[in-house]
């Protein structure tokens, strides 16, 4: 399987400005700049992009944990940082909360343990990775 996203750039690297297309459409010239980047402008960043990512893999992937140790998640909810330091993506934090019936925190953190080692974009992202996951 390959996915694919096309990149649209116009100008100067500070001046200009560009727009992503993905192969699914959800992403249709949406705009990306300099000051989407690395100000407070209107549009998406790479950073973003890459946070959603590793999100929705970590997500699924703890539900697939779950379901295998028996367990049936009702919500899970993950917010993911990336961090931009001095021109290097360095780190990914997921913050996890989740509501699964008849499972104990112990289940649950190593449950998430196991997602956050093997989803797929944890394991090719070349960087600290940290997590705090918790029951709701």
């Amino acid at each position: 399987m390959k996915r694919q996203a096309t990149a649209v750039w116009n100008g100067s690297g500070k001046e200009g400005s560009g727009h992503l297309t993905s192969q699914s459409s959800v992403l249709k010239e949406t705009q990306y700049s300099y000051k989407s980047r690395f100000e407070q402008g209107v549009g998406t960043n790479p950073e973003e992009l890459m946070a959603a990512a590793h999100a929705g893999c970590f997500t699924m992937k703890l539900s697939f944990v779950l379901g295998a140790a028996g367990f049936t998640p009702e919500n899970i909810e993950t917010n993911c940082a990336i961090s931009l330091e001095d021109g290097v993506i360095t780190s990914s934090h997921l913050t996890v909360k989740a509501k699964v019936p008849g499972i104990t925190p112990e289940q649950f953190q190593a449950s998430a343990d196991d997602a956050k080692a093997n989803c797929p974009v944890s394991k090719a992202y070349n960087m600290e990775i940290t997590m705090e996951a918790s029951l709701a």
